[in-house]
């Protein structure tokens, strides 16, 4: 087998084709994997939109019952499963072919949305998170290689955006489903996922795996020569340590940490402190916000008045799957480091404004800006990896080893975001604190207070509106503290970021000016 060309890094971005010559230019197997993606993905976040909510939910209503903090221990390691297990299975779909793994993957995947709806208790759903979580990890860089594979330098940018688009159109319509299915039973939530994605398998017939005649010919070659195949462990563990990878990785970090907390810590956040009647009383201006239809879009509760959670945080994708390719075709026009730098501060300055009021409107406003930062660095992210970092016959290697950085910070924020929540901003626990020290009651009295209906207690107990009360905790106390320090790390990585572009240039140059000194040489020595 030759040795792997590999791009100079840091080169300079090819010149993109445009909106309407890049969609012409995509083949039908990137359409394949966009629809595989898309069906995941809509099962995926039918139950991640509302596992929180599950968790914190009494046992008395189907939840767990669980503290945020217990339930920040279920994102550890769920977060740990998915993002270190591409690390080790990126080579083998590179080897052994993508098909078999998103095979493999979505087998392991349907187990797992049974495992959730069967076992109605914290260790059952830890072990359905673990299941999930290693069958997403098997998944992505089946699909991501394909996609790396399918697409070139000119119509990268636009690829990967459109890509990011389709499989939000499955980000959009699972919390949809999860909205309808939670309110019959929790368990038909986990039922249907396991449903849904066994639809990949029709899709999986109709998938041809690019470059797959490459490397069975190159296995051929290798088995006929008798050359033994490279360790993947070595080989892996080598192209980790490339400084321009390796950097890139530990930085990015940053921005996962701060990505994640929206879906892991939002939910609670919106379900325990955002009146959303706001939003409902303006639209029903104008939109007849009880017609069934409309009500289902929304997500709103059985009353009609409010939006439940997962609703304002279906805007997110909702948002990507209309403008993602526009703002791909706007990223293009960038440097993609600096795509990437500007779309985490605008996500981070999103996690500011969340902080500072508990209005459905401005709530729904931030999730719209950190739309947008998401649409412009996100993808430019796999991207980069992709098509910028990765040799030719690496591609999902290095689109694995990237989920390092989900892995690190994914993994850091699920135990950190629910913990600094559950401390400082839960507010079963604020109602526990306010029923001991102004209303007398002792641990044991409050300890028999089953977990997450301590508020309903309080509401008892003073004989105030529930609403008037909610108010007074969220003013007496720094609720959006924990917002301010997750948009400081967000910051934090958008400068890092750009230090990097900076430090990249001139890591290009010195390796420009070399390779012009050594050409010189040898022309020199030649006569």
């Amino acid at each position: 087998m030759g040795i792997s060309k590999r791009r100079p890094w840091g080169s300079t971005d090819v010149k993109q084709l445009g909106l309407i010559a890049s969609i012409l230019s995509l083949g039908y197997v990137f359409w394949i994997v966009g629809a595989m993606e898309m069906i995941e993905r809509l099962a995926y976040y039918g139950v991640r939109a509302v596992c929180g909510l599950y968790a914190k939910s009494p046992i008395s209503q189907g939840g767990l019952g669980i503290t945020p903090t217990q339930f920040g221990t279920i994102l550890m390691v769920w977060s740990g499963f998915q993002g270190t297990i591409p690390i080790f299975v990126g080579g083998l779909a590179d080897r052994y072919g993508y098909k078999l793994m998103i095979g493999v993957s979505t087998c392991i995947k349907i187990c797992a949305y049974l495992i959730m709806a069967a076992l109605h208790s914290y260790y059952g759903f830890m072990l359905g998170a673990i299941c999930l979580a290693t069958g997403t990890a098997i998944f992505k860089p089946g699909i991501q290689g394909t996609l790396a594979k399918a697409t070139n330098r000119s119509n990268s940018s636009m690829a990967w955006g459109i890509f990011y688009q389709t499989v939000n159109i499955g980000g959009f319509l699972g919390p949809l489903l999860a909205g309808l299915m939670r309110k019959m039973d929790w368990k038909f939530v986990f039922i249907a996922c396991a449903c849904i994605i066994a639809c990949n398998f029709l899709l999986l017939l109709t998938y041809k795996e690019p470059g797959k005649e490459e490397r069975l010919a190159a296995l051929a070659e290798r088995k006929a020569q008798g050359n033994a195949q490279k360790s993947l462990a070595a080989e892996t563990w080598h192209e980790l340590w490339r400084p321009e990878l390796i950097s890139f990785l530990a930085i990015f970090t940053g921005f996962y940490f701060m990505f994640n907390s929206l879906f892991d810590v939002l939910p609670l956040h919106l379900d325990d402190w955002v009146d959303t009647r706001d939003i409902v009383n303006s639209v029903s201006r104008v939109v007849d916000m009880q017609n069934k239809v409309v009500s289902f879009v929304c997500i709103l509760d059985k009353t009609g008045t409010r939006i439940q959670p997962e609703g304002l945080l279906n805007v997110n994708s909702g948002m990507i799957m209309l403008f993602c390719f526009f703002f791909a075709w706007l990223s293009s026009k960038m440097k993609i480091l600096r795509s990437i730098a500007l779309g985490t501060a605008l996500a981070s300055l999103a996690l500011c404004f969340i902080g500072m009021a508990n209005t459905g409107w401005l709530a729904l406003v931030s999730v719209a800006v950190f739309s947008v930062g998401e649409m412009l660095s996100s993808p430019k992210f796999s991207e980069y990896v992709g098509s910028h970092l990765a040799p030719a016959d690496k591609k999902a290697m290095y689109l694995g080893l990237g989920q390092m950085s989900f892995a690190i910070g994914s993994t850091i924020e699920g135990i950190v975001g629910p913990s600094l929540y559950d401390h400082f901003a839960s507010k079963d626990r604020l109602a526990r604190q306010l029923l001991q020290n102004e209303h007398g009651w002792s641990a044991e009295n409050i300890a028999a207070v089953p977990q997450g209906e301590a508020f309903h207690k309080l509401v008892e107990v003073t004989g105030q509106n529930a609403d008037a009360l909610t108010k007074s905790l969220y003013h007496a106390n720094s609720v959006g503290d924990i917002w301010y320090i997750m948009a400081a790390v967000g910051f934090l990585t958008a400068a890092l970021i750009l230090g990097y572009g900076a430090w990249a240039s001139k890591r290009q140059r010195r390796a420009a000016e070399g390779k012009t000194e050594t050409s010189s040489a040898e022309e020199r020595s030649a006569t």
